[in-house]
């Protein structure tokens, strides 16, 4: 189901956290490209959202895992957690930023 979180108006590598439904998301704008995944830590449930950008990954502000943006693959500490959920992220034609989530989600 495809959900509006509102105006896609980030600014470059700006990070922001929703809750959509039983779902936290971490959305960033990287490169132009607005990209998106869970964003509980699945290490020690931290916000992602309030950690930093890197790159293409995000830094975990509690423990400093990093995540790829694109494919939620951990990339600093693979022993230490899983990868990360993503989601798929688009501008609509009113400049609306949706995300398409599975019903069981919502």
């Amino acid at each position: 189901m495809k959900i509006k979180l509102g105006p896609a108006d980030f600014a470059e590598k700006e990070m922001r956290g929703y809750e959509v439904g039983k779902r936290s998301l971490c959305i960033a704008r990287i490169n132009g490209r607005y990209k998106g995944l869970d964003d509980w830590c699945n290490h020690a449930g931290c916000l992602l959202s309030g950690g930093r950008l890197e790159g293409n990954m995000v830094v975990c502000p509690c423990h400093e895992v990093g995540f790829d943006m694109d494919t939620g693959k951990n990339e600093t500490s693979p022993g230490v957690c899983d990868d990360q959920p993503t989601v798929e992220l688009e501008v609509d034609a009113d400049g609306e930023l949706v995300v398409e989530l599975p019903e069981k989600d919502l």
